[in-house]
């Protein structure tokens, strides 16, 4: 928990600055594709997830530990090659996972945030889960316990995998030659990423293209095709905690108004988007039936709630950032009052993006929450002990964001509702 805490901490800034690089090169070359607001959310979906996976807020029925005392053939020492046999495993059992993501029901409420983002950027590979709360693919690392890898190789392989996945989000780079027959590049990802037709649920391969190919599920980027992002039934928030559960919210609704028994329980393991017999006409959803003529989410923001939604994001990344680097200082079960901080914040100036006057209410539990803290710890935990004005800051800040939040919504949005902009 805390090593990989530790890690974060160099990984989120080198993360940020290659999407404001990205950025930059888009406005350079007049083809942008990282909107403000988009990006806010996507880094924003990024520090929830981090901050949940650091505080270890998921459970594992089977333990690769355990899986390794009972099952373990041989003993490999911690060397190179058992480095590059976890790697190839762990590459194996991320495309197993991913696939089943994209194929069943129920496991598409965890990955359907990764594709919530209507564009395709560096900033989009940070969408992921917060709502996973059980790992129940523990087992398909079964190839690995029989070898005898060590857990640590596994610990420690697992997360450079993950972070190796970040690159290839990208329209900038097309097709790379040999290495298209290799690895997995931004010319796979984008179609494994496309809401068209032709490239639904295909590349869900994470490093080596190669398991697509021997599986059938390989589809290369076709020139006459162009690709269009998102999910077939839009999230229309900017908010990553909501979308983290709409899918879950409608299996929830469909099973309870589900007249057949059979449905209410197979609902959960049927095709992805599945629904019972005649639901599309009796509870309709926002679905896209054409991917070349639909409305991308948008809001009509002044640029001031813009830029203020970006300085929210960098501010949230400094407050997860000391929480990292002092999870030992801090403690439990205080980190988990911090983490609930964190959650909080970040739900709260999502829905001042959405332009929900509601989110004047989230922010004033948060303020209140903020302030509770500083008077029951008497200082932001332990920030006193090297910046002095730690406190003044963190009040400064809680009572500024507090105001921007009562200005907003009883100014800019009064006469402002959500708008769909052309896509």
């Amino acid at each position: 928990m805390e090593e990989y805490g530790k890690i974060l901490v160099i990984a989120m800034p080198l993360f940020l600055l290659l999407i404001i690089i990205e950025k930059l090169y888009g406005l350079y070359k007049g083809e942008d594709n990282v909107p403000l607001m988009d990006g806010v959310s996507s880094v924003s979906s990024g520090i929830t997830n981090a901050v949940k996976d650091v505080l270890g807020l998921s459970l594992t029925f089977i333990s690769y530990e355990w899986m390794v005392s009972k099952v373990a053939i041989f003993h490999l020492e911690a060397n190179a090659l058992t480095y590059f046999i976890a790697f190839i495993i762990i590459d194996f059992y991320g495309y197993l996972t991913h696939r089943l993501a994209h194929h069943v029901n129920f496991f598409w409420n965890k990955h359907a945030i990764h594709h919530s983002s209507e564009e395709f950027n560096l900033a989009c590979a940070l969408r992921q889960t917060v709502s996973s709360f059980v790992n129940l693919f523990t087992f398909l690392l079964v190839p690995a316990a029989i070898l005898g890898v060590p857990p640590v190789v596994i610990v420690i392989t697992l997360p450079i995998q993950l972070f190796l996945q970040f690159w290839y989000h990208t329209k900038h780079i097309k097709k790379m030659g040999f290495l298209e027959h290799i690895l997995v590049t931004p010319s796979h990802h984008r179609v494994h990423h496309a809401i068209n037709p032709e490239y639904l649920d295909k590349n869900h391969s994470q490093i080596f293209i190669i398991w697509d190919k021997l599986f059938g599920t390989f589809q290369e980027e076709l020139e006459t095709v162009p690709t269009v992002f998102g999910i077939t039934r839009p999230a229309q928030t900017w908010n990553p905690i909501r979308i983290n559960f709409q899918h879950l919210g409608l299996l929830i609704s469909d099973a309870w108004r589900a007249e057949n028994w059979k449905d209410k329980f197979t609902i959960w393991f049927k095709p992805t988007g599945w629904r019972p017999e005649n639901f599309e006409e009796k509870y309709p959803v926002n679905k896209i039936t054409n991917v070349y003529d639909f409305n991308k989410y948008g809001t009509d923001n002044s640029t001031k709630l813009i830029y203020w939604s970006v300085a929210q994001a960098l501010t949230t990344l400094l407050f997860v950032s000391y929480l990292f680097n002092n999870i030992a200082v801090i403690g439990l079960p205080n980190i988990f009052i911090y983490g609930l901080f964190i959650f909080i914040t970040v739900y709260s100036y999502t829905e001042l993006m959405d332009t929900k006057t509601f989110s004047v209410y989230w922010e004033s539990i948060r303020f209140l929450f903020g302030i509770g803290i500083l008077v029951y710890f008497g200082d932001w935990f332990g920030m006193n002990s090297f910046l002095p004005i730690g406190n003044y800051l963190v009040i400064a800040y809680l009572i500024l964001s507090l105001m921007m939040t009562i200005y907003f919504v009883a100014f800019e949005f009064k006469k402002e509702k959500p708008i769909l902009v052309n896509s």
